[in-house]
């Protein structure tokens, strides 16, 4: 227990750091008139959009499994028992 007292000062510290931050964070946010703000969102309402990115098509799916495997479709020609003909 007493090698977790050197932690005592850093806690007082981050509390005491805690506390003027909240207390001086509070009055910096003024408030805005109720017109203002209408007003505002109003004009962020109205602008126009930029025109969405165009779509393009996702490319061709990659079949590598990273075996290597040899194309059917350029097969050689067998013979009568099942071995290829050279």
């Amino acid at each position: 227990m007493e090698i977790l007292l050197w932690l005592v000062p850093s806690a007082v510290v981050t509390v005491a750091a805690m506390a003027w931050v909240s207390w001086a964070g509070r009055d910096g946010r003024g408030e805005v008139d109720r017109d203002v703000a209408a007003e505002r969102l109003g004009r962020a309402l109205s602008k126009d959009l930029p025109a969405p990115p165009r779509r393009t098509p996702a490319p061709g799916r990659d079949r590598s499994t990273g075996i290597a495997v040899r194309p059917s479709h350029g097969a050689a020609p067998r013979d009568d028992a099942g071995r290829r003909a050279s």
